[in-house]
């Protein structure tokens, strides 16, 4: 649509021009309830009514207002009505003769969303009760109310809101009043469009308050009534008030923002979002059956991350999107950071190592990799950057900054930051100027290496040994299209009683081609070298052939958890960058993970695993390996604890791998309880994820699923049986599935993820064969009908990476050659899913070579 992919240099012309003073939104959403105006077939629309109020620096002069809605009512500039019809496009609302101060209402009719961009409307099927929230960022604010769509035209709100009766209605700023069904919230602090934010229904709500001295914030939580009685708010306030407590220890600012409020929302993008005082969370958070100690963790993280964002991100926030990580690395930092010191997650530096990393790692080889502080010319590069390198290698190369700088000067650089700039925007240099203030450091040359290039170093040690068997030399090399400064510590390690223990370390700066680690000469022969040990550094690590060796045959001896995690995740960048047979990553898996403690690690390893077969298996072993994988599964899961998560975690696994009659008996076992094993509570979710391959396999029909669905007739059940149904090995559900997400737009964003997740099946590769070069006709026309995240979802989750041979990546060479003017966006979602492609075949051949 013309005007809806604003670019930055229109961004930076109209903040030169205007000074936003203040907004206030009405919004009607009695619609939100009852038949829709014109039936469903029509668009449910809500009424919209915005004043705003700014100055213009150039009186005269012309500019716009941002707003994506079906129609517009009226529209008035300073008392002069203008014609909607001739100032509004779909887009945009031109306006011309500014004088120096202005006010503008806009009276629209805004639509609903099933995409989970702009007024989301969620129907339980439970209960058929009708819930909204909003969700903005980048720039989906617009499709709510008229405004000036960009982060660094701040102002401050006020709300008012009319709902249907019955509901609750919440937003950034506390309530006011509500009277006759009308809510209003007082205004809030200067903030941005894309964080504002109002959420209303029936929700089920838990209240509670932090209180640090004189400071007292009423906190609350919510989620759909259905969830109620899963919801465990109590554990939610633990983590919310040990962050606060965390926050205001390290960061000296008093949270800005009043109350705070954290909702879980259905059919949710995102994990989670930072609006201020009203934060929204995806409601998978709230588990309906057990889970582990990991998903706790996770869910920690993410509240922790979110309130991090409170001051990074809400409080100063950046100018334009070319400077996202100033809010994401700090608030994937900080998350972590935070976790490991004021929760009972100590141990969230291993997750991070092993997970957060690894996503980094990936994006930071992609063809479309960036550096952290990106070139973004518009708002579909922002949609796009919300990456691994923007969060993950963002907050890997600010834990190396900890270790660089010291830990007491970035904290007070970070408090310098909150005051000079409260209820600012920022760009880059602001940053580096309070920490060279507080570090001493060149910050500037620091932020030349890590934050303006891309890609990611290799780092190998090097050593030799004395006539005695003593360390001579042990020198790390690098390598990598950009040598940069790496602060790492240097591990040595052998084996003491049965275990290898770290008996040497040193700590030094890594520079150029070739550092030599002084430190270390005259230690003895080690069985193991760990380059990055303690993780302070973000690069990948390699092995030399005596620590491989080792690996292979006493991984599991490692006492530290850390480390063997790093061990770990070196093994599989060695896999993913075909020097490893994926074959021998496998069988690492099997012969020790039964051994890790660490059910994060743990579940990680299962994923890679899985990725190992479906992906860079030589196609010729794929089937032993299955057997192999589903045999070593089962085992681990008969032998773990009972009730154990490690139990709940290899169950899982062996769902997700089992490869033969005799697996898939088992499973519909132990869902009709005719099988039991000792301690497995085979509650809802594990049921459907038993499920889940049954379908997959032809073992479970439509009656099967639907049976199930009737079992658990809710939200989540319906997400599982819409996968369940789009699994099943037929060339008409593959039609069908395929129809309903590429060539309709019914479909939730929810169901249209669950759709995509039962269409793609490993087993089937020769069914879904057919699709790939209608993935080609069609992901254009997709891209251009529906929204940037539906797009994202299909062009994604679609391309046909299971038809992995050298005629799909001529295919997808060939769509590249004849679409190059496609949208930018389009094209690296592409471009990424080819290099993912093209990596799987290298990986492959490496494996088969070792067979």
């Amino acid at each position: 649509m013309p005007g809806e992919n604003l670019s930055r240099d229109e961004a930076r012309e109209r903040a030169e021009l205007l000074t936003v003073d203040g907004y206030e939104v009405a919004l009607d959403l009695r619609s939100a309830v009852g038949e829709a105006a014109g039936g469903e077939a029509q668009r449910r629309t809500f009424r919209s009514v915005t004043t705003i109020r700014f100055r213009c620096a150039t009186p005269g002069a012309a500019t716009f207002a941002d707003l994506v809605a079906p129609s517009v009512n009226a529209v008035t500039l300073n008392g002069r009505a203008l014609d909607p019809a001739a100032v509004f496009d779909g887009t945009r609302v031109a306006l011309e003769g500014l004088a120096e101060e202005n006010v503008l209402v806009v009276d629209a009719q805004c639509a609903y969303s099933r995409t989970g961009e702009g007024m989301h409307r969620f129907v339980d099927p439970e209960d058929g009760e009708v819930y909204l929230y909003t969700q903005y960022e980048p720039a989906d604010a617009r499709r709510v109310f008229a405004n000036f769509e960009q982060p660094d035209l701040k102002a401050p709100y006020r709300f008012e809101v009319t709902a249907p009766e019955g509901w609750t209605v919440w937003s950034n700023g506390a309530e006011e009043s509500r009277e006759g069904g009308v809510w209003r919230f007082a205004e809030t602090a200067p903030i941005s469009t894309y964080i504002t934010c109002v959420v209303a229904g029936p929700y089920h709500y838990v209240t509670d308050t932090y209180r640090r001295g004189d400071l007292e914030i009423p906190l609350g939580a919510m989620c759909r009534k259905g969830l109620a009685k899963h919801f465990d708010a109590d554990d939610v306030f633990l983590v919310t008030k040990q962050g606060f407590d965390f926050f205001h220890d390290n960061f000296d600012y008093p949270y800005p923002f009043g109350k705070y409020d954290q909702a879980f929302v259905p059919e949710y993008n995102l994990g989670a979002m930072e609006n201020p005082g009203m934060v929204t969370f995806r409601e998978e958070y709230i588990y309906r059956g057990k889970v582990t100690r990991a998903a706790y963790e996770r869910r920690a993280n993410v509240i922790l991350h979110e309130m991090a964002h409170m001051w990074f991100g809400d409080l100063v926030t950046m100018k334009w999107w070319d400077d996202l990580w100033l809010k994401e690395s700090f608030a994937d930092f900080m998350g972590s950071f935070s976790l490991a010191e004021a929760t009972r997650f100590t141990n969230s530096w291993v997750t991070f190592a092993n997970n957060r990393k690894a996503w980094a790692y990936r994006a930071d080889q992609l063809p479309s990799t960036h550096p952290i502080t990106a070139d973004i010319r518009d708002l579909e590069d922002a949609k796009l950057n919300f990456d691994g390198i923007t969060y993950a290698k963002g907050a890997a190369v600010l834990k190396q900054l900890v270790a660089y700088a010291g830990r007491e000067a970035f904290l007070e650089g970070a408090r310098r930051y909150f005051k000079r700039h409260a209820y600012g925007n920022t760009a880059l240099d602001d940053l580096l100027s309070v920490l060279e203030e507080t570090s001493g450091r060149d910050m500037k040359a620091w932020a030349r290496f890590w934050l303006q290039t891309s890609g990611v170093n290799v780092l190998t040690p090097v050593v030799t040994y004395d006539a005695e068997g003593r360390v001579a030399e042990l020198a790390v090399e690098q390598e990598g299209a950009e040598l940069r400064p790496h602060r790492a510590a240097v591990g040595l390690y052998r084996a003491e009683g049965g275990e290898l223990v770290r008996y040497a370390r040193a700590e030094v700066d890594i520079t150029g081609a070739r550092t030599v680690v002084a430190e270390l000469v005259g230690a003895e022969r080690p069985a193991l070298v760990l380059v990055n040990d303690e993780d302070l550094t973000y690069a990948k690590v390699r092995f030399d052939e005596g620590s491989l060796d080792t690996l292979r045959e006493r991984l599991g001896d490692i006492t530290d958890p850390l480390a063997r995690a790093l061990c770990w995740s070196a093994l599989w960048n060695l896999t993913r960058d075909a020097l490893l047979p994926a074959r021998d990553f496998v069988a690492l898996v099997l012969r020790f993970a039964g051994r890790e403690s660490d059910i994060g690690v743990l579940q990680m390893l299962h994923a890679w695993a899985q990725s190992a077969l479906t992906h860079y298996a030589a196609p010729a072993w794929r089937e032993e390996g299955g057997r192999l994988v589903s045999e070593g599964a089962l085992r681990e899961l008969r032998a773990a604890e009972p009730g154990s998560e490690h139990q709940l975690t290899w169950a899982r696994f062996f769902a997700a791998t089992a490869s033969g009659d005799a697996d898939f008996a088992l499973l519909e076992e132990l869902l009709d309880g005719s099988a039991k094993i000792d301690g497995l509570d085979v509650d809802q979710e594990l049921r459907w994820a038993f499920l889940g391959p049954l379908a997959a396999h032809g073992r479970a029909d439509e009656s099967v699923i639907n049976a199930e669905l009737a079992r658990d007739d809710t939200a989540s059940g319906k997400r599982h049986q819409v996968r369940c149904l789009a699994a099943r090995p037929s060339e008409a559900v593959k039609a069908q599935a395929w129809a309903q997400v590429v060539e309709s737009d019914a479909l939730s964003n929810a169901l249209v993820e669950a759709t995509i997740a039962g269409f793609v099946q490993p087993s089937q590769r020769a069914l879904i064969a057919p699709y790939a070069p209608k993935y080609f006709d069609a992901i254009e026309r997709v891209w251009r009908e529906r929204s940037i995240q539906i797009g994202m979802d299909v062009v994604r989750g679609l391309f046909p990476s299971l038809q992995d041979g050298p005629s799909t990546l001529e295919a997808t060479d060939a769509w590249l050659a004849a679409h190059e003017e496609a949208a930018p966006a389009l094209r690296r979602l592409v471009l990424e899913a080819r290099d993912d492609l093209a990596r799987a075949l290298r990986a492959q051949e490496c494996d088969a070579a070792a067979g």
